[in-house]
This record gives C-alpha cells, sequence and structure tokens, in this order.
C-alpha cells in the first residue's frame, strides 16, 4: 500500500475506532474553594510553550496530511477553525510531501489559511537534519514536532523495524533547527526515563501522548491478516504520563496529549504541569460528523469552560492551575506508588 492510501486508512480506523477515555483524568479531582474571590472578566487564557505565545493552551494536535484531496481538505477545514478561533495547529507527518511534490499542497495548504497562528512541523524519528529543515520551511514552521511511534511502526504491516541511534537523530535535529523542538509520543505515554534523555540531549518540550485516545495499535491492527492485539492495550495513561515527566525534574515544556475532550481534562493536565493541551481524534470526530461551525463553537465553548473552571478555583490565568490541589485515586494513584513518583506535595498545595 502506498503512502497516500495509508494516510486514508489512518482516518477512516480512528474514526471506526474512536477514543478509548482511559486517559486517567477520572481519578483526578480539584479540591473545591468555597469563597472564590474573583471575577470571570479578570481571566486571559493567554499560555506559552517556551517563547511562542497562544491564545489559550488548546491546539490543534497532529492528524494528517498527504492522502491526496481528502487530507487536503481536512487540513484545510482545521486550519479555517484554527484561524477563526485563533488557536494553534500541528500537522501530521509530512514525510509523504518530502517523498512526492503533489503532496505539498496538502500540509501548505495549512500556512495559507492560518497565516499568522502557531503552525508545527511534523515528522517522525527517522528525519534527517534536511528534511526537518524542508519541512519547517513548507510550513514557515514556528515549531517542529517529531514524533516518536515504536509501538505503531511495530504493528503497522509495513512499518519500521530498526529504532537504533533515535536520541542520537534527535539530538542533531535539536543543535542544527532554528525553532524549538517538541518530541511527541502518538499515544503510549513517556515514562520519567524517556523524558529525562530527551532533556538530556536539549530538547525543549515534550508532548507526552498519552494512552486513552486514539489507539494506533488498534488502528494498525485493522490493516493486519495476523492481529497483533497485545499492544492494544500497550502504553502508559495521559495522567501517568504527566507525573512521569513532573517527577523527572527537568526543564522541558511539557504538553498533554492524549484523550483530551472537556476544558476540566485540560485544567487536570494543566495541574499536574502540561502548559498547554493537543486535541485531535475529538475534534476530527466532530468536524467528520458536524462540520466546521461546530467545531468553532466546540473550542469556543472549551475555552469558556476553562474560564469557568479557573473561577471556581480563583486563579487568573491557566499556569496558576499547577498552585492548586488536586486528589489523585484510582488507577492513577496506585501507578504513581508503584513507581515510586513523589505526588505529596500535589494534594498538599
Amino acid at each position: 500500500m502506498n503512502r497516500s492510501a495509508r494516510k486514508l486508512d489512518h482516518i477512516n480506523h480512528a474514526l471506526i475506532t474512536g477514543q478509548a477515555n482511559s486517559h486517567g483524568f477520572q481519578d483526578l479531582k480539584f479540591v473545591h474553594n468555597s469563597i472564590p474571590e474573583i471575577n470571570i472578566n479578570e481571566i486571559s487564557l493567554t499560555s506559552e510553550i517556551g517563547e511562542l505565545h497562544l491564545s489559550s493552551p488548546i491546539f490543534i494536535n497532529a492528524m494528517t496530511g498527504g492522502g491526496g484531496e481528502r487530507t487536503k481538505e481536512i487540513n484545510q477545514q482545521l486550519a479555517e477553525v484554527a484561524a477563526e478561533t485563533n488557536i494553534g495547529m500541528a500537522v501530521g507527518s509530512q514525510m509523504a510531501a518530502l517523498k512526492d511534490q503533489e503532496q505539498r499542497s496538502t500540509y501548505e495548504v495549512v500556512r495559507r489559511i492560518h497565516s499568522k497562528g502557531i503552525i508545527f512541523a511534523n515528522l517522525g524519528s527517522e528525519a534527517t537534519v534536511d528534511q526537518a529543515k524542508r519541512a519547517i520551511d513548507m510550513l514557515e514552521a514556528n515549531a517542529f514536532q517529531l514524533h516518536v511511534n515504536v509501538i505503531q511502526e511495530l504493528v503497522m504491516p509495513e512499518g519500521d523495524r530498526d529504532f537504533t541511534k533515535t536520541l542520537t537523530r534527535i539530538e542533531h535535529l535539536v543543535h542544527q533547527l532554528e525553532v524549538p523542538v517538541i518530541v511527541k509520543e502518538v499515544g503510549y505515554g513517556m515514562s520519567k526515563s524517556t523524558v529525562s534523555k530527551l532533556a538530556s540531549v536539549g530538547v525543549e518540550a515534550v508532548d507526552v501522548g498519552g494512552f486513552g485516545g486514539t489507539n494506533f495499535s488498534r488502528i494498525e491492527n485493522e490493516r493486519r491478516q495476523r492481529r497483533l492485539d497485545f499492544f492494544d492495550d500497550w502504553g502508559i495513561t495521559t495522567t501517568c504520563s504527566l507525573l512521569e515527566a513532573k517527577d523527572a525534574r527537568t526543564t522541558l515544556h511539557v504538553l498533554a496529549s492524549g484523550g483530551l475532550q472537556t476544558a476540566l481534562d485540560l485544567a487536570k493536565a494543566m495541574a499536574l504541569g502540561a502548559c498547554a493541551g493537543g486535541f485531535a481524534g475529538h475534534f476530527l470526530k466532530i468536524l467528520v460528523e458536524k462540520g466546521q461551525e461546530a467545531l468553532i463553537t466546540e473550542i469556543t465553548e472549551l475555552q469558556k469552560d476553562l474560564k469557568m473552571i479557573l473561577t471556581a478555583l480563583q486563579l487568573h490565568a491557566p499556569q496558576q492551575l499547577k498552585e492548586v490541589p488536586l486528589v489523585i485515586s484510582g488507577d492513577t494513584f496506585h501507578w504513581a506508588s508503584q513507581r515510586g513518583l513523589d505526588i505529596s506535595d500535589i494534594s498538599q498545595r
């Protein structure tokens, strides 16, 4: 199967398999404040990922491109939504456009429409410095999102099988690119060790891409004759990944993704240390089933809901969420306990 056909397969199977909603956010609960002395009109949602300034901590995460007119249409619609709501956007892997010039327009449409927005370029961990620079130039990108997806590749019938020297390639990219490098998992989460390794080679930001959202093992298994079902439940949930990243105690900027659907999910993610949250499968489903106006409404409502939550917690900005107490229970608590992650301060803040 060629790369373009595979891109369309991924979109179709993502819509069919949906999201598992096993991200762990149900294990987190804010401590109620009965007297929040604040006016909701005083709240600003402006956020930052290092030196990148966002109008809110919500961004459209990497989904597609490189699959011909259908993926161009999806990226065009997503870019129009991002421009209308003034949020950032990442594109899917651009390797298809580097291999086939005819696919460039399926990505370039994003910058053409969202001309002043924050845009993330995207390639896999096999990318060379030259390829990364070309991907960035293609979009005039503000950052480079490098995705790591070992499990997806292993389940993918035509996927990679050699992952040697991945960290070395990442280090070369970090030191030779002129935009920030964000290393992103694609749904299997990140451990404390992984975050520490990435920090050691100069990575500026990670997107934990936790288990609990779109499941690429299930998607790729739909394309196999002999299924590798044992990988369908493989990974670290989004909440546990955020705790792992927090316990690594690095200076990395942490982004949250992996099943985020509500403003409460995002608020809890930020309370665990994330500076922004990426929405992918949830937004794609709304776009395909209900259209652009419905997605614009959803994002607008998410922003309003986040302000409501900040008001209830007496906070003036999303960044202050990491200062409020959060009680952890269930599987997330058990994971943290067995992994020896220090969470004692979170409920006592």
